[in-house]
């Protein structure tokens, strides 16, 4: 340990702790611009500056590292004249536009200006101009404003993983640019607005829309995938003005994706706000109770067997927990929260969530993907995965199509036959697997919807046998899930009962007339064309596929719209708060389904929110400890005998980054991200 005093006060730090790091861990306050914690040192800005004793000049704080008995002072007359000539070279030629800056009220260079600035301006001549640069259709730029800070720089290339961002010139000429002046083909590109100390850059969807003190703050959690990135939702009156990430460095950390940031739009177009009757082909609006009534004369025909239900990507827990208990009710054992087809097992929780938990990739020495592109499918667990990468030590191999990850890694093949070199010890990359100590496996959706699945699980069975992939205080087995709602649904068991269908069974049922009523709990992404002349009740917030399909509309809420748990891909219970009241006659998804029990004369065992948390509870024990992860001990498969394998490769189950649920397909940010992205067509100049 290094002691040093600063400002009269001892403390003891880790050696190689700076002196900034050495502050922060008293609470000094330091100013900086161009240093961030998780990023590298770049020492640019020179605000950072202290006196250490015997040095004739003051220091960069965040470069120095804490040597024995250093004395440092960071509130003397030196400190106090070098912050402030520091700004006023950084305010040269900074623009006086702060009335009509989208950072204003949140810009840090304003913040300490004022609190170590001088009081007036001894500059008068002209101030320079730089041409605005074009980061695609979500980064507005104003590089006049640009204090060559480079935290931007340093993002795009050491979390995003995409060196599209550099600096041009020298000195007075210096400009950051992306060099071919288009979109920032990163799906994090969005957190450089929040990096950015001052109004260069902001955010395009946002622009002029309004200002951070007219805003109201709710904290909750994002859905759009199934990382559970914690959020920030502001809202003026009952539109959702903008999503920022909240710090939680077990799971997000201080980012968030693209989507999650831009699809709010997505929220006021195309909503269900009313409940809606199919008659005479036609849909057609109608009071709740008439909503009510048309599914009641349809079910007085059937028996239990004749109805289903299948939950889509974005349901709560709650709702999922009300309607499996109405399904019970009904004697129908045809349920499943799968709505892709995929056959996760679900005997024990250890093999459907990320035993290993986001934050303990950064200790594994050796990474195996399978059947899953987590840039895509989760672009937070994948800079997680680059962090790990970034700090050495770690080989990473891949099963699967070939795509870009932002880091190097070793293809070993495109389909579950692959598997087979690593099981034996035949292949080369199963010498990194052996050297391992905490290695690790994460396994994609594609698994679970691969035709070889029971094949591809006795592999994975045998390769956590052969290497230290299960250890006493280390699960290295993970499952990568894509949707919010998946674990959660896994965990109240809204999956097939006793002789029940899943989505595969349930949508053959369906053809065959067999299933004559399906409940669609907002599940849009099932192939609408294979319900056959199936009675079906959708339940959503969006006129998308299923609503397109159903004969009866039961209009629910949103995520930003009601208070509901979700669990993530790790098994990690976490709460989204209401930030703006449903439109319409909307109402929270859970009271909708109570209500049509009730009209049935089929009473569900409780009757407001908290009753139905107690209920969760006794289920799985994960439920009481919200925002906690809880350790499940691992169980091996249930597998008899060895299935054939064959060569057919996976297929990843996302081909669309930008538009993959109701909310994204209705938002016009994620529709220009598609056209100047996915499609290559630039929108703006």
């Amino acid at each position: 340990m290094v002691k040093l005093t600063i400002d009269g006060r001892l403390i003891e730090v880790e050696p190689g702790t700076t002196i900034l790091q050495a502050c922060e861990q008293l609470e000094i306050e330091v100013p900086v611009f161009c240093y961030h914690s998780k990023l590298s040192i770049a020492g640019n800005c020179r605000m950072c500056l202290v006196e250490v004793a015997g040095s004739a000049k003051p220091v960069a704080s965040c470069a120095m590292p804490a040597v024995e008995n250093m004395i440092v002072n960071t509130q003397s007359q030196m400190v106090e004249k070098a912050r402030k000539g520091s700004l006023e070279f950084l305010l040269i030629n900074h623009p006086l536009d702060c009335p009509i800056c989208d950072q204003g009220g949140e810009c840090d260079l304003q913040d300490i200006t004022v609190a170590y600035g001088r009081g007036e301006s001894r500059f008068d001549l002209n101030k320079r101009a730089v041409t605005d640069k074009y980061m695609g259709p979500l980064v507005k730029t104003t590089m006049t404003r640009c204090i060559h800070c480079t935290r931007c720089v340093r993002f795009a290339d050491e979390i995003a993983g995409v060196s599209e961002i550099g600096t041009l010139g020298r000195g007075e000429n210096m400009e950051i640019t992306t060099y071919l002046e288009g979109a920032i083909r990163s799906e994090l590109s969005g957190n450089l607005i929040d990096i950015c100390p001052v109004g260069a850059l902001t955010s395009k969807p946002y622009a002029f829309h309004g200002r951070s003190w007219e805003l109201t703050k709710t904290e909750s959690v994002d859905v759009l995938d199934a990382v559970g990135s914690n959020i920030r939702i502001d809202t003026r009156g009952r539109e959702v003005m903008r999503i920022l990430p909240r710090l939680n460095e077990e799971i997000n950390e201080e980012w968030i994706s693209d989507r999650t940031r831009f699809a709010y739009d997505g929220l006021k177009y195309q909503r269900l706000d009313t409940p809606y009757v199919r008659i005479k082909g036609k849909l057609k609006p109608a009071r709740w109770e008439e909503a009510f009534e048309a599914i009641q004369e349809k079910l007085k025909t059937l028996k239990g067997a004749e109805i289903a239900a299948i939950a889509g990507d974005l349901a709560d827990v709650e709702s999922m927990k009300t309607l499996k208990d109405l399904m019970i009710k009904l004697e129908s054992p045809h349920l499943d929260c799968r709505q892709d087809g995929s056959l996760i097992p679900y005997d024990s929780r250890s093999h459907y969530i990320m035993n290993t938990s986001i934050s303990e990739l950064e200790n594994a020495d050796c990474i195996l993907l399978i059947g899953t592109n987590p840039r895509h499918e989760a672009p937070l667990v994948n800079a997680r995965i680059r962090k790990t990468y970034l700090k050495g030590g770690t080989s990473i191999g891949v099963i699967g199509p070939k795509t870009d990850l932002t880091y190097k890694y070793e293809w070993i093949g495109e389909s579950s036959s692959n598997l087979k070199g690593l099981v034996d010890g035949a292949h080369p990359f199963s010498e990194n697997l052996k050297k391992a100590k905490r290695p690790v496996l994460i396994l994609g959706q594609a698994v679970f919807k691969h035709a070889d699945m029971l094949a591809i699980l006795y592999s994975v069975q045998a390769l956590l046998k052969n290497y230290k992939f299960i250890q006493k205080d280390w699960n290295g087995y993970n499952v990568l899930h894509n949707a919010a709602s998946r674990v959660g649904g896994l965990d109240v068991g809204f999956v097939p009962q006793k002789g029940g269908f899943h989505t595969s069974q349930i949508l053959a049922a369906c053809q065959k007339g067999k299933i004559k009523l399906l409940y669609l709990l907002g599940a849009d992404e099932i192939p609408m064309d294979q319900l056959g002349e199936t009675f079906v009740i959708y339940q959503g917030h969006h006129g998308d596929k299923g609503a397109h399909r159903a004969d009866v509309i039961l209009p629910g809420c949103a995520y930003t719209e009601k208070m509901a748990t979700y669990v993530n891909t790790e098994g990690r219970v976490q709460l989204a708060l209401q930030a703006v009241p449903p439109p319409g006659e909307a109402k929270e998804d859970w009271m909708i389904i109570h209500a049509l029990a009730a009209s049935l004369g089929l009473y569900l065992p409780y009757n407001n929110w908290d009753e139905i948390q107690i209920s969760l509870k006794k289920m799985q024990s994960a439920f009481d400890k919200k925002g906690e992860i809880v350790k499940t001990p691992w169980q091996d498969f249930e597998l008899s005998t060895r299935p054939s394998s064959s060569n057919e490769p996976f297929i990843l189950p996302i081909h669309n980054f930008y538009m993959n649920d109701p909310i994204t397909r209705h938002s016009t940010n994620m529709a220009s991200c598609v056209r100047e992205i996915a499609e290559g067509k630039q929108t703006d100049g």
